[in-house]
This record gives C-alpha cells, structure tokens and sequence, in this order.
C-alpha cells in the first residue's frame, strides 16, 4: 500500500499564464470550493457512503489547494527574471574569480583562495550544460567511464601529462575510461605499501588501525579514494579550484566525494580532530612554506594517533639527505615534525608517514618548544585565516583513534558530543528511526512516473525508476546525519556530503566521528562545487533556517540550480509558507515541483523537484 504521503499531490508547474486567465480561473476555483462544500454538506447529512464523502474531501482540498497557487501567480509574488547564462560559465564556481580577486587587492597566491567577499550580485541565470553532455552512467559503471564532454578535459591536457597518468586513464573519441581501480595497477599496491609502513600486513586491516576516515588532498583522477571506498573506507578529496581539468570535477563525475579546498591563506571548513588519515601523493604543495602554517592545519584536523602520509619526489629528496638513525641534521619539514609531535613511523622511497601523538601533554613537555598552543579552542573555524597555534589539545573528543570500537559511534563517544551540543543519545537514535522511515517513502518517490508529463531526453524511451540513477547526494542542513545513516543501512549506492550550516547546531564534529563526509557551509554563499556534480539534494528545515539567517531563497533555488545535474531531483522538507514560497521560484527556473502534504496534523509539507535537461 502507499504511504499517505501520496494521498495529496497539489500540481503546478509551466510557463506563467497571463493575468485575466488566472482571474478567471480564480472565479472558477472559488465558485468550485463553494459547490464542494454544498455538495460534501449536503452528503453528510444525507446518508452516503464513506467513499463518496472522502473524495468530496479530496476534491475540496485539491480545489483550495489550486485556488491558493493561483492567487499566488496572480499577485506576482516572488516573479523573477531568468535567462540562460552565457558559454563561459558552464563551468563557473562563484567565489574563485582571480581577476576579481586581484582588483580587490589579494596577492601572493591568495589571489587564487576562495573569496566570496568580493562576489558581485549573483547573476540569475541558469548555468545550461555543455553541448555534448550526457547523464552520467549508472553506479558502479560510471566509477570507471564518463562521458568526455562532461568535464573540461582537452586531449592537449591529456597528452601533456605524466606516464603514469596515462596509465591510469584512456581517452576516447566521447568517453573517459579509468583503469585504476581493478586490481591491475599500481594503485592497490600502493595502497598496501602505506598499509605495511603502518605496522599492517594488509591494507584490508585499516580498520583495525582505526582508519576510516582519509582527506586526499590533491587526489588527481580519485583513483587512491575509490579504491580505499572500495575498503569501505570514507575518502573525500580536497583539491584547488582550476579552470581546466579539474581534479575535483572528474572525481565528482565518477561519483566520488570531493570538493574544493586550497592550502594558501586559509582555514579548510572542518572541525578540529576530523581526520583519521591526511594524505597527499604529487599534491603540490611545499608543506615547510609559510613557517609551517599547511602542516599546523594539517595536525588541527588529524586526530590524536592519526597518519600524514606524504608521497612526492621533494620528499625522497628530504629522504636522501636526512638519516635520524645516524644523527644527521633534520630539515626543515622533519624538524617542524617534531615541533608539533609527530613521530616518523617509516620512510621508503617517495614516501613518508608520520604519526600524530595520542598524548596530549606532549604539547606542554620540553619537545615541543617552537609551535605554541592556541589559548581557546576555535570551535567553528570557518575559513579563518590559518593558525599559529595548535588546536585541539583540550577537545573532550581527544581519543586516539587505535582506541575506537569498531563499527557504530560507541555510546561514550556519543555522550561526549551530547554533553557539547546538549541532547540526550535517545534524541540521536530517535533521529535515526526518524530518517529510516523517511528515507522508504523518499526512495519511491524518486521515479520520474509520479510526473506524468516528464520531458524525456530526444530519441530515449521512458526513463526508469532510479535504480543505481542517483550516487552523489547532499543532505544540506545533516542535523545528526540520519539520512546517511539510513542510506547506508538500506544499502543504497550512494555517498552523502552532509552539510551543516553556519548558524545552526554545529553537529559536523558527530557527523565525521560516524565515518561519513561532511562540511560546513554558510547558504548565503555559493557552495565550494562545479556545476552538474550532484544527482540529489536534500534539505530539512533549511528554507527556514536561511529566512532567519537573512539569506536569499532565490539565490540558494539558482544556487542549487547550479550544482545539480539535469534530471536530478530535489527534496526540500519545511512549513507549508517557506514551501509554497521555494515551489512559485522552482517553476520559475524552469524545475518540475510537487507539493506532498504528509498528512500528519502539522504544517510540514515536502516539495519534490526535479530539474530538466535544459539546452537552449
């Protein structure tokens, strides 16, 4: 049987009917409610059936339900302009103009940060894909092929780089095949080879080290990230914004978590103690630059016990002219190794691992002499300027991760966040149940049947439900991070960044502490993503959330325009007010809305969304 969640569907989708035709219909639809109401009275009294009478009821409702859109759409309310955008932004990632950046003064390779400070007003146009652009493969196929017009990737790219790089990715007439994830290459032996520097005979007991979450940064095509999700471990990449072949562009397009971030002047949106493992092979960045300010932030978000692993031909170079074992003088990067506590566990020859300390008065003891310690814990450190100071030494959450339970959040790590943010470990799981039961009724209403006038692609047949059709999703206000939870309960193929947004119950540090992606985000901003790289997004209470923090809703629908993929769908759960406000600016930019009431006594409503395959 259905969920009751389809019992009431109100319509309206299109272009803008003019304004003595929504008049007019207006006059239809009141005369319409007030013969219903005749009709359902007159039913009551008389004696009629019980079928009869509900679908009075639902007529009714309909009718008023059609009245209120149209009463809405003839007062003009929320009426905006939408165009399409030009060529040029069919990649565009507000927030990273570098002309812009440079008029505004940022120099020294700030230029290249992400500045949204100096965002002019947001255009309202829709970015349209490029030419060719094709829906991405379904999971698990799409990990190993994209179609080429997809990212910005030229040929000339390809042929300019490294053997290796052409080793690992074959490009085609239309397609981008990638070959490092079979078992066949270097990538797995690799990734034995970190395993056994740790102490480990395979790289199949990283669990057992307490590795379950990694940061890549500069992850080149994902393919280390996709074989450590093969090891169902939670890798997410962090790479610099570029115009050309993106690093973080084609690791979304394969499906794998990913998204902008830059080693240069500032802070990345993560917590303090976030990371089991920070690793960097060919990353590019000079990590002794800047007195040490990339590997403080480095040591910020590892936590107590966790590994650096550092894989590039300067660090063989280091290697080469450094012997601890016979005293010779340490350089620069080892030297401030130790300053901030780390131990060398092992050197062979590109790389190096060090590991963090799991006690934390290493930090006050006669080592650790040159880096002090921050004064306060910055508890949210939303893209500040990078530290002097070391973070997190007097986190309740300092447990070295070789002392975690596997599996689940242990309920002694779940109190420590209970006490910090103030619920009780029965909210948590009443949360999770919650977002179980949810999460059933979302997935049968992810099928582009429930529009009956979907627009299919030229020459396709009806597009089917969605198996394996939606991998990257982004639950935009995570809360707990409950949807991920029941995702990865139901064994659906998906990865979730969960968002949390600035302003709200900052739960970031008990969402990564369960293994799963996360960020923070301030939603007057764009978010730190290429166009197309999201198959579903979510969000429950943001609409609200946003009106309070003065941001934009018409700016976060255009924003979320952006990230989406066409055909992709939207799930937006809030007040019947905030909804009814997001479905008027959904048909204006051209999305396929639903308004679902759930028909649990309140005024919460969903707003199903799906965006069309736009070209012209």
């Amino acid at each position: 049987m259905r969920s009751p969640w389809f019992k009431k569907i109100s319509i309206v989708f299109g272009p803008r009917p003019p304004l003595n035709w929504l008049l007019l219909c207006v006059v239809i639809v009141l005369v319409l409610i007030a013969l219903l109401g005749s009709s359902s009275s007159s039913a009551l009294k008389s004696v009629t059936s019980v079928a009869k009478s509900d679908t009075y009821r639902k007529l009714k409702q309909q009718a008023t339900n059609d009245y209120l859109e149209l009463r809405t759409l003839s007062a003009g309310a929320n009426r905006i302009e939408v165009s399409l955008c030009g060529k040029d932004r069919e990649n565009y990632v507000p927030c990273y103009n570098v002309s812009a950046n440079l008029l505004a003064g940022f120099k020294d390779g700030e230029e290249f940060d992400r500045h949204c400070e100096v965002l002019q007003d947001r255009q309202h146009c829709l970015v349209r894909p490029p030419k060719d652009y094709k829906i991405p493969l379904n999971w698990p196929t799409g990990r190993d092929v994209i179609w080429s017009a997809n990212v910005k990737l030229s040929k000339d790219q390809f042929l300019s780089s490294g053997t290796r790089t052409k080793r690992l990715m074959l490009v085609e007439e239309n397609q981008i095949s990638f070959h490092s994830d079979d078992g066949t290459d270097d990538v797995q032996d690799y990734s034995h080879l970190i395993a056994e520097m740790i102490g480990l005979t395979s790289d199949t007991e990283f669990h057992q080290a307490g590795v379950r979450t990694v940061l890549d940064i500069g992850c080149g095509f994902g393919s280390f990230g996709s074989h450590l999700l093969s090891l169902n471990i939670m890798a997410v990449c962090v790479a610099s914004y570029e115009l050309m072949g993106s690093q973080v562009q084609l690791a979304l397009e394969r499906g794998l978590p990913a998204i902008i971030g830059n080693f240069i002047s500032r802070q990345l949106p993560f917590p303090s103690l976030a990371y089991d493992m920070i690793h960097c092979s060919q990353c590019g960045i000079v990590w002794d630059d800047k007195d040490g300010l990339f590997l403080i932030e480095v040591d910020r978000m590892l936590k107590p016990g966790g590994y650096f692993v550092l894989t590039s031909q300067i660090s063989r170079q280091y290697g080469s002219s450094v012997n601890p074992k016979k005293g010779s003088m340490s350089t620069p990067i080892e030297e401030f190794a130790q300053n901030v506590c780390w131990n060398l566990l092992a050197e062979q020859e590109e790389t190096f691992i060090w590991q963090k300390t799991t006690d934390a008065l290493c930090y006050t003891s006669s080592r650790q002499k040159k880096v002090p310690l921050c004064k306060g814990e910055d508890t949210q450190p939303y893209y500040h300027p990078l530290s002097h100071c070391i973070n997190g030494k007097n986190s309740k959450r300092w447990n070295p991760i070789q002392n975690r339970s596997s599996g689940s959040l242990s309920s002694t790590k779940l109190e420590i966040h209970g006490k910090d943010l103030l619920f009780h470990p029965e909210d948590f799981f009443e949360d999770l149940e919650f977002w179980r039961s949810s999460l059933r009724n979302y997935w049968t209403l992810l099928s582009p049947l429930i529009f009956s006038d979907h627009p299919k692609r030229p020459g396709d047949e009806d597009p089917l439900a969605p198996y394996n059709m939606v991998r990257n999703v982004m639950d935009m206000n995570a809360h707990f991070g409950g949807l991920n939870a029941a995702l990865l309960e139901a064994r659906k193929s998906v990865w979730v960044m969960n968002v949390v947004p600035m302003g709200a119950q900052d739960t970031l540090a008990l969402i990564l502490d369960q293994g799963f992606a996360g960020v923070w985000h301030d939603w007057c901003e764009p978010f730190p993503t290429y166009p197309r790289t999201y198959d579903l997004l979510h969000a429950n209470g943001l609409l609200s959330h946003i009106a309070s923090q003065g941001c934009s809703m018409i700016d976060l629908l255009f924003e979320m325009d952006r990230i989406l993929r066409p055909e992709g769908w939207v799930i937006l759960s809030d007040k019947l007010g905030p909804i009814e406000k997001a479905r008027s600016l959904a048909i204006q930019i051209r999305w396929e809305a639903r308004v679902i009431d759930l028909e649990n006594g309140s005024d919460q409503r969903l707003l199903l969304c799906q965006k069309p395959f736009l070209r012209k």
